[in-house]
């Protein structure tokens, strides 16, 4: 099993000197041909993208089938971003990619010396266009599925060089990424890959969503992950920031004890459902409740005693992937139940979201569950498991596995999609 190596205090405070000094912004266009349109693309197909974070690939799965379809390569131009990287005249960005690498190193089980080439992944409207946030490389490129080799459309680098999690908006046209390193979140404009904005965050911001009729975006922060679990009250701003989607200006914050990770908001944006560092479990708050700057209201938290294997492999808090007992939610088309990633138990926890009580836990399914997305008929969730290099499949109402799909090195972050048949015929099948 993958555990994370703390990260140095001071690692994390030259990481922002050195970005401040260096690395801004840019969108480098590539080639002079615009990307391929949609229109003569053909029907659209559902499909699950799963983002192998260390081969630098995306894995296109059927959503209704879970047939797998193909890959494409998304560090195509990985030699050269390395030889910039490494070049003599460029001592910070290379410092900086050291770090952020180290950053990253497991204690056990470290697949490639702290690579992750895929953090985030969307497709297009049309289904014709991938969007990935390269984590360590810094940047979110854009890739042609309808031109011979997939070409690369655009790339833009993030403020501070590492690319986090992103959302993107219904119509395709926005991509919101955590530039996790400056305490910001930077929004993109697809067509042409263009920084359009950006809004201040909570220390280390980590997931982006719209709300749900895109008026709002949140993003919540994770906190200073180097400080011990026995220092947890000086971890910095754990926070749920919440902007005008329009203008980027914040309209609240909500303020927690404990680093903000995988969330989902129901209810017309009124009930957030979270995973908090070292929760091993979920939490339910409401989110109406609550004054500016103040802490969200809790309604209800689910916390469970970890089990004697999990205690065996992860001996304290400060051995878990950056700080994270469990990470990856998601929720059945009905609103009835969550999927819940027990990530240092091995487990998944189908969860009553209205009790916030464990009707099933799925076993043996895999290593190191890291991130849960449902399937577009609502009935099944899809689970990374990012130490065994699959997708777990399972019913949302037996709770049980109903199959296992073969990926690639460290699979995290997965989205759902519809791409194009015209696309998928021209996927790399390995």
């Amino acid at each position: 099993m993958r555990r994370t190596r703390a990260l140095a205090n001071a690692v994390a405070i030259s990481l922002v000197a050195a970005s401040a000094a260096c690395a801004t912004s840019r969108t480098n266009v590539i080639g002079d041909k615009p990307a391929t349109g949609g229109k003569d693309a053909g029907p659209l197909r559902d499909v699950l993208l799963v983002g192998n974070s260390v081969s630098g690939t995306v894995s296109v799965i059927d959503g209704r089938t879970f047939a797998p379809l193909g890959t494409v390569n998304v560090i195509p131009d990985l030699q050269r971003r390395l030889k910039e990287i490494n070049s003599p005249f460029a001592f910070w960005r290379g410092f900086i990619y050291r770090r952020i690498k180290k950053a990253q190193l497991l204690e056990v089980g470290e697949p490639h010396e702290g690579d992750r080439f895929v953090d985030d992944l969307f497709l297009s409207p049309d289904g014709t266009k991938l969007y990935v946030s390269r984590s360590n490389l810094g940047d979110v490129a854009a890739f042609d599925l309808l031109a011979p080799g997939k070409p690369m459309i655009w790339r833009t680098t993030v403020a501070g060089r590492k690319a986090d999690h992103a959302t993107i908006s219904a119509d395709g046209s926005r991509i919101v990424v955590s530039a996790s390193v400056v305490r910001k979140a930077q929004v993109i404009e697809t067509t042409s890959g263009k920084v359009i904005g950006s809004f201040r965050t909570g220390l280390l911001p980590h997931q982006n969503d719209y709300s749900h009729d895109e008026s709002r975006i949140y993003n919540g922060s994770l906190g200073r992950l180097s400080k011990p679990f026995a220092e947890n009250a000086e971890k910095g701003a754990r926070e749920l920031t919440v902007v005008d989607a329009k203008t980027f200006k914040p309209i609240r914050t909500y303020r927690f004890d404990a680093g903000v990770r995988p969330t989902i908001i129901t209810d017309e944006d009124r009930t957030m459902y979270v995973q908090l560092s070292y929760l091993n479990g979920v939490a339910k708050y409401d989110l109406r409740r609550d004054s500016p700057g103040e802490q969200a209201v809790l309604i209800k938290k689910l916390s469970q005693e970890r089990t004697d294997a999990s205690k065996k492999m992860y001996k304290n808090e400060d051995m878990f992937p950056h700080n994270s007992a469990h990470h990856g939610l998601a929720m059945s088309g009905d609103g009835k139940l969550l999927c819940d990633c027990a990530t240092v138990e091995d487990r998944v926890w189908i969860v009553s979201a209205d009790t916030l009580t464990i009707q099933t836990i799925a076993d043996g399914i895999g290593s190191t569950p890291y991130w849960a997305t449902t399937s577009a008929d609502g009935n099944h969730c899809f689970v990374s498991m990012s130490g065994s290099d699959e997708i777990a499949v399972l019913d949302y109402k037996t709770g049980k596995l109903v199959t296992k799909v073969k990926v690639e090195d460290f699979p995290q972050r997965n989205r759902l999609g519809r791409m194009s048949e015209k696309a998928l015929a021209m996927l790399t099948r390995r």
